[in-house]
């Protein structure tokens, strides 16, 4: 049985997409810090080619581990296959479901997402309320 490893990005600043990822689920902005960057570097990768590549990753194992490698070209198009950002529950908190989203949208938006359309409709018996965003490079996520 497979499991997942990493969720790949690419972009055209790395390290920039890494922090606003990382600042998304709580995680340190991370960044090639020694011991790791000497040995990568001693191992004959360059410090522009370190440049290329960055990480977002949960320091405790549990959450997903997000790698950002340079793209070679522009974004074009929607993405084929986007996340799906989920408040935790939280049964301290005295605000509604709709409170709270918003509060969440808001907060991401300050971080450098953009808001593309918020959806309200019926999927059969389900309701559906939702924020369609997009990151900085433009990569499409919903927040639900």
């Amino acid at each position: 049985m497979a499991i997942l490893g990493n969720i790949t990005f690419y972009a055209d600043d790395p390290r920039a997409l890494a922090h606003f990822w990382s600042a998304v689920f709580g995680y340190p902005a991370s960044e090639w810090e020694d011991p790791l960057r000497q040995e990568l570097l001693d191992s004959g990768l360059t410090a522009e080619e370190l440049d290329k590549r960055a990480l977002a990753e949960d320091p405790e194992g549990r959450g997903p581990r997000l790698f950002f490698h340079h793209a070679v070209g522009p974004k074009a198009g929607r993405n084929r296959i986007h996340l799906d950002v989920n408040l935790p529950r939280d049964a301290d908190d005295a605000r509604t479901h709709d409170e709270r989203l918003d509060a969440e949208k808001d907060r991401l938006v300050a971080l450098g997402a953009t808001v593309v359309r918020v959806v309200d409709q019926q999927w059969g018996p389900w309701g559906e309320h939702y924020y369609q965003l997009q990151d900085p490079e433009g990569n499409e996520f919903c927040l639900q």
